[in-house]
């Protein structure tokens, strides 16, 4: 019995493994995200307290403190039948069939937060830094109204 042995690769190739390895990283880390988009779109909750507005979405909460929210000018809207608050442009976020989130442009210019899965029941709630919160909610009127009751000036929780 004879043993032949193969030439060895030149000096190239482990940067294929390299690259190879980076491009699984990369795949590991978008499926985590679109897994992550999904879940949310399923799962995220909205709470309305004295202490404000807290979102439980995608990763850790954010709270929206009470004397940020412009609870007065909060309102239930269809964005297929309010254009200028649909959104425009995605500026760092999620945006597949059915479900956007994240920080959008708005058509009327607006910088917004989105939690958006259905066009036609969605909470609008605007801050006094410079953005607006969009929710789509089973009962956006339920939502505003908790609002305008917790937080609105003269309610006795909002400072």
């Amino acid at each position: 019995m004879e043993t032949f042995s193969i030439i060895p690769a030149d000096a190239r190739f482990p940067w294929f493994a390299v690259i190879g390895g980076v491009l699984l990283v990369i795949t590991v880390g978008v499926s985590a995200l679109l897994w992550s988009s999904f879940n949310a779109s399923r799962t995220a909750t909205f709470e309305v307290s004295p202490a404000g507005l807290t979102i439980k979405g995608e990763w850790r909460p954010k709270v929206i403190p009470a004397d940020r929210i412009d609870a007065a000018a909060a309102r239930a809207v269809d964005l297929d039948s309010d254009p200028p608050l649909r959104p425009a442009w995605r500026t760092m976020g999620t945006a597949i069939p059915g479900y956007s989130s994240g920080w959008f442009r708005l058509k009327n210019g607006e910088k917004a937060l989105l939690y958006v899965t259905d066009r036609h029941r969605v909470a609008y709630v605007p801050t006094r830094d410079g953005y607006s919160i969009l929710l789509s909610v089973e009962d956006p009127e339920a939502l505003v109204a908790s609002l305008k009751k917790n937080l609105a000036p003269g309610s006795g929780l909002n400072p």
